[in-house]
């Protein structure tokens, strides 16, 4: 983008000969002086994407802004993807964002753009930001002002999908003196619609599964944040997060058939809520001139779901064994989580800055998981699948960072985090554990200026990722009774080793090159374990039915579990092109980029830590072997075109594609997504048209064989074509400035619920 800037001052030699020939300088003319502003660049350990320089960034949200950002993609409207394959963390003004994942992205889809100075791609992230495994990090930069005033955005959103799903949000921005704050609320429903197709078995068995599911969503949440300006060094500041969400009338409808003979058919009816609250309190100290600074804070998160099932097996056909079955299951969780932290960041006049820190997080978790079944026409309790688990942590985190200009043309950051995890986890009355263990977190960037259109940088980074604390509830979710999904309190944290190699060229043309390594590896999905069970008959009312013969009749049935659990480790290499620039006087910008990768998956399952078995009752479980190598690619194609000289009608295309990648549970299929979209912006109105997924292709398809010949596969189709229109209204004060966004003790704890 072109800025031109007005030369309106001459300068001398000195103070005192400027005054003296003052009156004998004559300027014959003035000329403009054309300057092109870097959209796009390489900053030490990040790319920086200038949105205030873009002409595309007007008039549309944040989260559409995300998408349209080098290195960054989302093909499900749901979820951020930095290189394609890590997950995204987001940040505020370098503090990470206090509140659950979907309130995250409906907070940035009300966010308008025009509030974003610019955006940081953090591919590997260093010691002083709360992430695991290989996240990445987008920190997001508000533009500041300081006048006085306020303002305000009003936004009406209408989707239709399989269903229709209408949204609406405002938020309200005040700065005054020195107080400050900001206020949000957003409502809506969406209805989930999915389809599925599952199989299974071996040469000599075949199940089929056909069937869908209808999950009704209601959903408001908000928040609000009072900084306090105390002098032109300390301030104080107070922030309150909220979310509720209410699923209620949630039906998973299912046929099931064995070798081709229609067998029963399972439908579940679930009701859910889910409560989320948090409070931090803030205290900031600026200790010099330079930008040193002392935070700290405390938070409080309080995390509430509730859902209660009633899951039915009828038969149809004259079958005696497969006979009616149904079970009541009630399964909540509640989390309480205590943290604190303090950080001080130090400047010095040579240009290092030192960054040290430590931080304190208590967790509790409380899941009572009750379960029913019938039996005589009565629902009695059944014992094996009622549990009350208890899980309590506690982490001790110390991490120091050092960063400076080696040269003119080389810098450097280095560090490390040493974390001290201990937890304990109980199931009341039946069994439980104690894990301790110390990690010690190093990191490492080198940045190498070549000149200005060459950029050379390395880093190392090194992580764990822990299990969420809803992977460690030891509860089952049902799709058939003999299809389901097995949480597992024993699983593992797993041990993360980053490296990458990055070259820019002149800020628009980039190569990243990286390399992963995972001990101690969990499947990204719950694995498919495959066996039978044996257990004697019973009649209605529960009892053993003996043979002539005196003996128990014994009845043995195939069960395919989904459970989550540590396998082996895996390696990942990959590489990125990518291009960002604009053409034609800034008609058409564009963002390309393709991903290739290697990955294998060495590793193997050969018992269910879960398994609790009745009196009399045998359970054969098929070793699930784990031996995956392949080759892999995506690509990403963003347009925008500006279709008018007044810059107020844009018209977007965008294409995703992903070849078939293997993953630890299967094969899953090729994936692809075209996109239209068409923004018209009249004053403080923005409205915004769009189209994804036109061809209804981005949905998932997974198949696994194992050497045995036993095989899973499933086909989830999630009705992906999305068609929405959206008004957007903005008032009030637009360059007020943000309230000062601030960091949460809490953080590191809240993609884990």
């Amino acid at each position: 983008m072109k800025t031109q800037i007005l030369i309106a001052a001459l300068f001398f030699g000195g103070l005192v000969t400027a005054q003296q020939k003052k009156d004998s300088l004559k300027v014959n003319a003035i000329d403009a002086v054309n300057i092109k502003k870097q959209v796009f660049k390489k900053q030490g350990d990040r790319l920086v994407y200038d949105v205030a320089s873009s002409s595309i960034a007007k008039g549309t949200n944040t989260f559409n802004l995300l998408k349209q950002t080098p290195m960054i993609s989302s093909i499900d409207g749901k979820t951020l993807k930095i290189l394609g394959k890590n997950d995204a963390v987001i940040y505020i003004n370098n503090k990470k964002t206090n509140m659950d994942s979907e309130a995250l992205i409906e907070m940035l889809k009300s966010t308008p753009s025009e509030d974003i100075q610019k955006i940081e791609v953090i591919t590997v992230p260093g010691s002083e930001f709360q992430v695991e495994s290989k996240e990445g990090v987008i920190n997001i930069v508000m533009k500041k002002s300081k006048n006085n005033g306020y303002n305000g955005t009003l936004k009406m959103q209408n989707e239709q999908a399989y269903y229709n799903n209408p949204n609406a949000g405002a938020s309200f921005n005040f700065r005054q003196g020195k107080w400050s704050g900001n206020s949000n609320f957003r409502t809506g429903s969406w209805t989930d619609r999915q389809r599925y197709t599952l199989s299974n078995g071996d040469p000599t068995f075949k199940n089929e599964s056909f069937g869908f599911n209808d999950d009704p969503n209601k959903n408001f949440g908000g928040g609000f944040n009072v900084d306090y300006e105390i002098n032109k060094k300390h301030s104080l500041g107070f922030s309150y997060n909220m979310r509720y969400n209410k699923s209620f009338n949630s039906v998973l409808d299912i046929t099931n058939w064995q070798n081709g003979v229609l067998n029963n058919r399972t439908v579940n009816n679930e009701d859910a809520q889910t409560r989320n609250h948090s409070f931090n309190l803030n205290y900031e100290m600026k200790t010099d001139s330079l930008g040193s600074r002392l935070t700290s804070n405390v938070s409080y998160l309080w995390f509430n779901r509730d859902k209660v099932s009633f899951n039915e097996s009828l038969p149809l056909t004259n079958d005696t064994i497969n006979k009616y079955s149904a079970l009541h299951q009630s399964v909540p969780q509640i989390i309480n989580n205590y943290a604190a932290n303090i950080d001080y960041l130090k400047k010095t006049t040579k240009g290092a800055t030192w960054l040290m820190g430590i931080s304190y997080n208590h967790t509790n978790t409380d899941n009572d998981t009750k379960q029913d079944k019938l039996i005589g026409g009565d629902f009695v309790i059944d014992p094996k699948q009622t549990n009350h688990f208890i899980y309590k942590e506690n982490i001790l985190g110390i991490y120091l960072n050092y960063e400076r200009k080696l040269t003119e043309k080389i810098s450097g950051k280095i560090g490390a985090r040493y974390e001290m995890t201990r937890s304990t986890g109980e199931i009341l009355e039946k069994t439980g554990f104690e894990r301790n263990y110390n990690n010690l977190l190093p990191y490492l960037n080198l940045n190498y200026a070549i000149n200005s259109d060459h950029n050379l940088s390395y880093t190392f980074s090194s992580r764990i990722r822990r299990p969420r604390f809803w992977e460690l509830n030891p509860s089952r979710t049902y799709f058939t009774p003999t299809n389901y999904t097995q949480n597992n309190p024993f699983v593992l944290a797993s041990k993360f080793y980053n490296q990458e190699l990055n070259y820019m060229y002149k800020n628009a043309f980039y190569a990243n090159l990286s390399f992963n390594m995972v001990e101690d590896a969990s499947a990204s999905d719950m694995l498919p374990l495959q066996g039978t069970l044996t257990a004697p008959e019973r009649d209605k009312n529960g009892n053993i039915i003996y043979g002539p013969d005196g003996k128990m009749i014994m009845r043995t049935t195939r069960f395919l579990r989904y459970i989550r659990t540590n396998y082996g480790k895996n390696r990942e290499l990959a590489l990125t092109l990518g291009m960002n620039k604009s053409w034609f006087k800034d008609i058409w910008t564009t963002n390309y980029s393709v991903n290739l990768g290697y990955v294998t998956y060495k590793g193997g399952v050969w018992e269910d830590p879960t398994s609790q078995l009745g009196q009399y009752e045998s359970e054969s479980l098929d070793p699930y072997i784990i031996d995956v190598k392949n080759y892999n690619m995506s690509a990403t194609i963003n347009n925008i075109i500006r279709l008018s000289s007044k810059k107020d009608w844009f018209l977007g295309v965008n294409y995703f594609f992903a070849s078939q990648t293997a993953m630890e549970g299967g094969m899953i299929g090729a994936r692809q997504s075209f996109d239209l979209s068409l923004k018209k912006i009249a004053g403080d109105w923005t409205i915004v048209a769009e189209v994804s997924d036109v061809f209804n292709q981005s949905f998932y398809r997974i198949k696994g064989v194992q050497p045995n010949g036993k095989y899973n596969n499933i086909t989830n189709f999630n009705y992906p074509r999305l068609m929405s229109i959206g008004v957007t209204y903005n008032f009030g004060n637009q360059k007020l400035k943000k309230a000062r966004e601030m960091k949460s003790a809490n953080d590191a704890v809240k993609s884990r619920t």
